[in-house]
């Protein structure tokens, strides 16, 4: 997590995990929104005056893929490894997080689906999967730790949203190639997530998963649940192993009782004091579209297909207004649009296509620097172009998946924005 969003009294030296605590504009959905509500200067998702080309899309995607690992790839000699910015800030250690790492290697997935070029890019996805064991911490509780630990780091907590996403990644590249090392590896991630569940019963709104793996966390974190329960849905959909569909459903069931305060819309996190962090995130939205949708793929059952459609019409209605899109992290954009066109191949809607595409558009025009090819968002990862910020590879990751998802969706349906 961008250190200037936080300051994780628990754990000073870590900067890893998918939860945000600080609120971005427009975070908390209001009582009434009305017709008339203020538009900020810059629109969020406006659409294209006319289609992107899916060549187009593969470009931006391959321009923007070259600019990440030009300036922020550091070289097989420093082990496959990334900088967490370009320039380096002083706060930066050696290499970066493994959120950002994750966010690099889903990159490199994602290229490999590019129409006519994919291949190209399969020896560097297959490179960042053998550097993410970099990251794994073994001993009584393993998992993929916030930093690489000994000897190439000083190691790190072990942060349950992290682990579930390198789980998810290591799925795709499984799909896409094949390789059952990379099933075998997501399926071990399921202990791990699964340390994280709160059996509490004395607690308000009892269940939930803690977000990192510590005696001083004291928040069940809806990020963490919807994306644990996101993997244990996809993984029981390969293995049919009914272990997964029960810890999926579980999961699934608490965000969806505990967290819902509207169609497509999930708070933050639960405190175990009784509190409720109301801050609203898009990727909090994608992981529910994702996980009904794993589910009724893996069980058939169209109330989770129902609840999905419900989930993303509501999500799109209250994302897509004024700059709300646009203000959000870029990282969590992206999970939320691959959420979205998960959904739209089982239940089509071009809403989903044209939204993603506008956010697209926009942001390849507003936030990127046309001399290097890198994006600069504000600290919050997300919102106007700075100048003044370095570009990161969490960021510069997270455009490259966006338009190489692109490319792919629209060689393949050829729709009309």
């Amino acid at each position: 997590m961008l250190r200037s969003l936080l300051t994780r009294a628990t754990a000073p030296a870590v900067c890893a995990g998918l939860l945000w605590t600080a609120a971005p504009a427009h975070a908390v959905v209001p009582a009434a929104a009305p017709a008339h509500a203020t538009t900020l200067a810059h629109s969020a998702s406006p659409a294209p005056a006319r289609p992107v080309a899916s060549s187009v899309w593969a470009d931006r995607a391959t321009s923007t893929y070259r600019a990440l690992q030009g300036h922020l790839y550091q070289g097989t000699d420093a082990h496959g490894l990334y900088l967490e910015h370009t320039p380096r800030q002083a706060a930066d250690p050696e290499h970066s997080y493994l959120w950002p790492f994750r966010e690099a290697a889903q990159a490199a997935v994602d290229m490999q689906e590019l129409p006519k070029t994919g291949a190209s890019y399969r020896r560097d996805a297959a490179e960042r999967f053998d550097t993410v064991e970099l990251y794994h911490s073994s001993g009584p509780r393993p998992g993929y730790a916030s930093y690489l630990p000994a000897p190439l780091g000083t190691g790190g907590d072990i942060y349950y949203d992290d682990n579930a996403v390198v789980a998810l990644s290591q799925l795709d590249q499984y799909e896409a190639t094949g390789d059952r090392r990379l099933l075998e590896r997501a399926e071990q991630v399921v202990p791990v997530v699964s340390r994280a569940w709160d059996d509490d019963a004395t607690k308000p709104c009892p269940g939930g998963m803690d977000w990192y793996d510590s005696p001083n966390n004291n928040i069940r974190a809806t990020n963490v649940t919807a994306l644990s329960a996101q993997l244990a849905a996809r993984l029981y959909e390969h293995t049919r192993d009914r272990t997964y569909l029960a810890k999926a459903e579980q999961w699934y069931g608490w965000v969806y009782s505990c967290m819902r305060k509207a169609p497509g819309l999930y708070v933050n996190d639960r405190g175990d004091d009784g509190t409720t962090n109301e801050t609203l995130w898009t990727y909090n939205s994608g992981a529910m579209i994702g996980t009904a949708v794993a589910l009724y793929r893996g069980t058939g059952d169209t109330g989770y297909l129902d609840k999905a459609v419900e989930d993303a019409r509501g999500s799109l209605a209250y994302w897509s207004e004024g700059s709300r899109l646009h203000d959000q992290p870029a990282v969590f954009n992206a999970f939320y649009f691959k959420d979205l066109l998960d959904l739209d191949a089982v239940r089509p809607d071009s809403a989903y296509l044209k939204v993603m595409s506008g956010y697209a558009d926009s942001t390849y025009r507003s936030n990127r620097d046309a001399s290097t090819g890198l994006f600069r968002f504000q600290p919050s990862g997300g919102g106007d172009f700075d100048p003044e910020a370095p570009a990161a590879t969490l960021n510069q990751s997270a455009m490259v998946q966006i338009f190489a998802t692109l490319a792919d969706a629209t060689h393949e349906h050829r729709r009309p924005s």
